[in-house]
């Protein structure tokens, strides 16, 4: 995804359905679009071409590295029934999860937003970053760097992108518990590009410092009409979400 660039937070009365300022909002399918009922999972290419197909701008997607140094689209610490990603082979991996690689591919056009998954105390902590220089390595070598966004709820991990590429853009995740104030901080602090706060701690004047900051704003998981119009209002750059189609409808109407 390109680092949204930052803009000033418009005020509430400027915002309107259909407006230039909803318009400019990029919509981006949370891990994809997965549907259950069509048998389309999260983090699968399936759910990725189903983002596309609904008209999004982008996806977010997560990555964790196996035991033989790949990197696994996938969310959670373990695969159900096999183990943890960290203690797995890339050819163990069951067939719908996808190596990042085949992932970019399958989102050729699209905004990608790649969370790196890499905290204490999960298994496959990786305190030396080799996962994001990898990461970073993919990304230029499928000349993405322009439409590709690196998120991380671990600062080192972004200060590591930061370090491998300074042209790559990086989005710090702002925890539920953690003060948003101190996420716009230690944003700037570790050279990001982009702030990416829960949809619970967005409001007009968080949104307003991170702009003033330099930063742009993705809110995530927005899938609520109010919510949307509510962050639309408060000027973000992005809404990461469940329901693409909910999102397009709510703001770019007509």
């Amino acid at each position: 995804m390109d680092a949204l660039p930052g803009r000033s937070a418009a005020p509430v009365d400027e915002w309107s359905e259909g407006s230039a300022i909803t318009d400019s909002i990029a919509v981006l399918g949370h891990r994809g679009s997965p549907y259950r009922a069509a048998g389309i999972a999260e983090n699968t290419l399936a759910a990725f071409d189903r983002s596309r197909q609904l008209g999004a701008d982008g996806v977010e997607l997560d990555v964790r590295m196996t035991a033989d140094g790949e990197l696994a689209v996938h969310h959670d610490p373990e695969v159900p029934g096999l183990g943890p990603v960290a203690g797995l082979n890339a050819a163990m991996l069951p067939v719908p999860v996808p190596l990042l690689a085949a992932a970019l591919d399958a989102c050729g056009g699209l905004r990608v937003n790649i969370e790196i998954k890499n905290l204490p105390g999960q298994p496959g902590f990786d305190p030396d970053d080799r996962m994001a220089r990898q990461v970073v390595d993919l990304v230029v070598a499928r000349g993405r760097v322009g439409d590709v966004v690196v998120s991380s709820f671990w600062p080192d991990t972004l200060t590591a992108v930061r370090t491998a590429h300074p042209d790559l853009a990086t989005g710090l995740l702002v925890a539920s518990w953690l003060d948003p104030d101190t996420g716009v901080a230690t944003a700037v602090e570790r050279g990001c590009t982009a702030l990416h706060p829960p949809v619970d701690r967005v409001d007009a004047a968080l949104v307003d410092r991170a702009h003033r900051a330099g930063l742009s704003v993705a809110a995530w998981t927005v899938n609520d009409p109010g919510d949307l119009e509510a962050v639309a209002r408060a000027g973000v750059d992005a809404v990461i979400t469940d329901d693409v189609a909910l999102a397009l409808r709510t703001l770019r109407p007509g």
